[in-house]
């Protein structure tokens, strides 16, 4: 198989910074498409894939799932886009698509195991794949996602990792208008959630447990802002909301949250990967049908879903642009919450 190089920014330690290399990028063959990237979001998956904290990155590692760009070249087969179309990709570039959870449209469910956009394996060249913090991408038209026109192009980007990960567990519980939805964690996460929670008619919470957060939490669509750690506003909303969206991306108590569930409410963590401490109380849940679940990102067609939604509702993502130069220094502001509320590198700068 034919490849050619491509700039990109990556790491080769745990330890290191990421820095200017090249990388090579296959040609794309018949379902394939090639997109010049023009924006790319800095997730907290990058940086945590970049230092291996989650163990098993390959280096070197180039990271960004989050990408907004331009189809300059499609293979001789691909139906759904042209060279000059806006184009998006996100957590995945591929899956088995043959498992009851890809036939179902749910590829971050596959069965088998969906192909990362980074620090996964490319099945054709059979290497490690890199992912948006580079010059081009090239993916299978079935992972590449349309991009409405009308939007910031910039802000997008986020939608494709922030946007769906909570728009997922929304469409899933079924959020509309007659909906009381709370959300735990005014981050990149969480300033998505409250949008779109917003948009789909539901009246939308905030816990916090910062009092500073309120005027912004209300301009971006709260109605409600509730201090955690306020017992005297924690007990009005006891038995309230029909689903909660835990944004918070470190262990912390849950149980406080579980008690404002209405009765067949569920909790969904979205941001938190690991043990629950403290132990996760099942006396609220069993006398009130309450539910604790996850969530992972979303299968493509619901990704377009959200996307076109999002066109329809002109919502976007709060962002500060960054220079490719300047990730290391983003990533260190990012690990003390220092961004309203995601960073996009503006991939230009990766030319100079």
């Amino acid at each position: 198989m034919s490849t050619y190089k491509v700039k990109a920014f990556g790491t080769q330690a745990p330890d290191a910074d990421l820095k200017q290399m090249n990388i090579e990028r296959r040609d794309v063959t018949s379902k394939d498409v090639e997109i010049e990237i023009l924006y790319c979001g800095v997730c907290h998956s990058d940086l945590h894939t970049a230092r291996n904290d989650w163990g098993g990155t390959v280096y070197p590692a180039v990271p960004g799932h989050e990408i907004v760009g331009r189809v300059t070249k499609v293979g001789n087969e691909v139906t759904k886009f042209k060279a000059g179309d806006l184009a998006a990709v996100g957590c995945m570039v591929d899956s088995c698509r043959t498992c009851e959870s890809c036939k179902h449209d749910l590829e971050q469910y596959c069965l088998n195991g969906f192909t990362g956009t980074y620090n996964g394996k490319d099945k054709h060249s059979g290497t490690q794949t890199f992912g948006g913090y580079s010059e081009k991408v090239v993916v299978d038209e079935h992972f590449v996602l349309r991009v409405p026109e009308n939007l910031d192009l910039p802000a997008v980007a986020p939608l494709l990792c922030a946007g769906i990960t909570t728009w997922s567990p929304l469409r899933h519980w079924n959020t509309g208008e007659s909906s009381k939805v709370a959300v735990v964690g005014l981050g990149g996460l969480g300033h998505m959630a409250i949008k779109l929670a917003k948009g789909l008619g539901a009246e939308v919470s905030l816990f916090t447990r910062t009092p500073g957060k309120t005027q912004d939490a209300k301009r971006l669509g709260a109605d409600h802002i509730i201090i955690s750690t306020d017992e005297a506003q924690m007990k009005p909303v006891k038995g309230k909301f029909d689903l909660i969206i835990d944004t918070v991306p470190y262990v912390h108590n849950i149980n406080p949250y579980v008690t404002t569930l209405h009765h067949s409410g569920t909790l969904v963590l979205v941001g938190y990967l690991g043990d629950l401490t403290p132990m996760l109380n099942s006396a609220p849940m069993v006398s009130g049908r309450k539910s604790v679940a996850g969530s992972l990102i979303g299968g493509i067609a619901e990704t377009q879903e959200m996307l076109d939604f999002c066109g329809e509702h002109h919502i976007v993502s709060d962002i500060e642009m960054i220079k490719m130069q300047d990730i290391n220094t983003a990533y260190a502001r990012m690990l003390k919450s220092d961004v309203k509320y995601r960073f996009v590198i503006d991939m230009t700068s990766l030319k100079n």
